[in-house]
């Protein structure tokens, strides 16, 4: 299977092939600001899966184990279309699941940072839950 994710004016686009290898659900407090949304749902892809077009901007911060995260916006819309974890998933891309704007997307696997999960958010049955961050 073929997927296509873009931003909103569709300027960067991700090309990927298969399923993703993993997929979560982050309702942590960074990701609940970066996407203006109660949780993110992100996809992650072997690079070599994934076909990146399209200008971009980053931006980098430290995460809760001390990684590096590489967030990729589309300069002209905005969108944060896909990510990298260099030190924890050096050949891999993660990619916003919103972005392909495909209602049968994969459920998530995992729920991470579930302590600071919304309550009323239900998780999709057989999700596997941490209350912190994830460990791969």
């Amino acid at each position: 299977m073929n997927r296509t994710a873009q931003c909103h004016c569709g300027a960067v686009t991700v090309k990927v092939t298969g399923d993703p290898d993993y997929t979560f659900m982050c309702h942590c407090e960074f990701c609940q600001r970066r996407t203006g949304s109660s949780y993110h749902l992100d996809a992650w892809y072997p690079k070599a899966r994934a076909e990146i077009n399209g200008p971009t901007q980053k931006y980098s911060r430290t995460g809760d184990r001390g990684d590096s995260l590489v967030f990729h916006f589309c300069p002209t819309c905005g969108s944060n279309v896909y990510f990298y974890l260099p030190e924890a998933l050096p050949e891999m891309v993660g990619v916003a699941v919103g972005c392909f704007a495909d209602p049968n997307f994969p459920a998530p696997k995992i729920s991470i940072y579930e302590k600071r999960r919304h309550r009323w958010l239900d998780i999709p049955d057989g999700t596997l839950q941490n209350e912190s961050g994830v460990v791969l």
